[in-house]
C-alpha cells in the first residue's frame, strides 16, 4: 500500500502572522480572516457542522452529485488529476475518485495536521491511488507544488466556500484557479439565494455547534497571538445582509472588557463585534456570467430541485 505525501508550502512567517492579526484586531470595527478558523479543533467542528439539519449546503451539494454525477463524469476525461481545494476531511472528494476515474488526488488545506490525518484514513480506503497533501494558505495565493504533476487537472471546490470572497477577491481567486487547471476543469460548488430563515438558520443552529466553531476562532488567537479572549465574554452572531447578499457572522462583547497580548491590548465596550466571516450568496445566472469572467467556458450547472444549490463546471482550456 502506499503512503500519502504531506508537503507544507508557503508558511507564513509567525511574525508577519502576528502583524496582520494584531493589525485587524485594532481595526475598527474589528476584523479576523475566516482562515483562522480551522485549527484542528476549528476543523473538527465544521465537519460537524455539515452533520446538522440546519445546515442544507452540505446535503444539498451531495443529492445533486448523486444525481448527476454520471451526467458530471460523462464530461472529464479519465486519468485526471483531481485537486480538492480546502479539502478538510476529504470525504467529498473521496466519492468522486472512482466515478471519475481519477489517477491522483491532490488536497490542499490550510490545516495541516487535520489534512494528515485525513489523507491517512483515505489511503486505506484507496492503497494504490497517488495521495499528496499541500498545507498552504490558498486564500492568499493559490500554490501547487511540483509534486502536483503537469498532466490535466480537475480542481475541485466544493461547499460553497468561494462565498467567503468578497466578489472581487472571488474572481481573482477564480482566476488563479483557471491558471492551476492546467488546461482542465474547475468543479465547483456556489450557494445561491433563498429564504432568509432558511439562510440564517444554517448559521446560528439551536444545537450550537456554529456558535462553538466561532467562538473556537478566539482560543485560536490565544494560542497565536497570546491574547487572553475569555469565551464567556463573547457571544456568536449570524444575520444575513440583503443588500450585500451575503450572511455575516460576528463575534459580540456581552460586556466591556479589555483583551490583551504581549505588547498591547484593546478595549470592547458592551455590544462591540468582531467580523469573523462572510457567506455571499448567488443567483445561478450572475455565477456562471462571472465564471465566463475569469477565463472559463463551456460552463454546465446543475442545481436541487428547489434551486437552493448549484454545482458548476468549467472548462479552462488553455488559450
Amino acid at each position: 500500500m502506499r503512503s500519502p505525501r504531506l508537503l507544507e508550502i508557503d508558511r507564513q512567517d509567525p511574525a508577519a502572522l502576528r502583524v496582520e492579526l494584531l493589525r485587524d484586531l485594532a481595526a475598527f470595527p474589528a476584523v479576523v480572516a475566516p482562515k483562522y478558523f480551522y485549527d484542528a479543533l476549528g476543523s473538527s467542528l465544521f465537519a460537524a457542522i455539515t452533520r446538522l439539519p440546519e445546515y442544507y449546503p452540505t446535503r444539498t451539494e451531495a443529492a445533486i452529485f448523486t444525481r448527476h454525477i454520471d451526467e458530471i463524469a460523462a464530461q472529464l476525461p479519465s486519468g485526471l488529476t483531481l485537486v480538492d481545494i480546502g479539502a478538510g476531511n476529504c470525504e467529498k472528494a473521496a466519492r468522486l475518485l472512482v466515478p471519475f476515474k481519477v489517477r491522483s488526488y491532490v488536497a490542499v488545506d490550510i490545516s495541516v495536521d487535520f489534512l494528515g490525518d485525513s489523507l491517512a484514513r483515505l489511503q486505506l480506503q484507496h492503497p494504490e491511488l497517488p495521495i499528496l497533501g499541500v498545507g498552504t494558505d490558498f486564500s492568499r495565493r493559490l500554490l501547487l507544488p511540483a509534486e502536483a504533476g503537469d498532466g490535466e487537472r480537475l480542481l475541485f471546490y466544493p461547499g460553497s466556500s468561494i462565498g467567503n470572497f468578497a466578489p472581487a477577491q472571488a474572481l481573482d481567486f477564480l482566476r488563479q484557479l483557471h491558471q492551476a487547471a492546467q488546461g482542465g476543469g474547475l468543479l465547483i460548488g456556489v450557494d445561491l439565494l433563498k429564504p432568509v430563515a432558511v439562510l440564517e438558520a444554517a448559521y446560528d443552529d439551536p444545537l450550537g455547534v456554529t456558535a462553538a466553531f466561532n467562538r473556537n476562532l478566539l482560543l485560536h488567537l490565544n494560542h497565536l497571538i497570546g491574547s487572553d479572549f475569555a469565551l464567556a465574554d463573547w457571544r456568536h452572531v449570524a444575520f444575513f445582509d440583503a443588500p450585500q447578499s451575503r450572511i455575516e457572522m460576528h463575534l459580540e462583547a456581552r460586556r466591556s472588557v479589555k483583551v490583551h497580548w504581549p505588547g498591547g491590548q484593546r478595549a470592547f465596550v458592551a455590544g462591540e463585534r468582531i467580523h469573523t466571516e462572510n457567506s455571499y450568496k448567488w443567483r445561478a445566472e450572475d455565477f456562471t456570467a462571472f465564471l465566463g469572467d475569469a477565463g472559463f467556458s463551456g460552463i454546465r450547472c446543475w442545481t436541487d430541485e428547489r434551486g437552493w444549490f448549484a454545482v458548476f463546471l468549467g472548462q479552462a482550456q488553455r488559450s
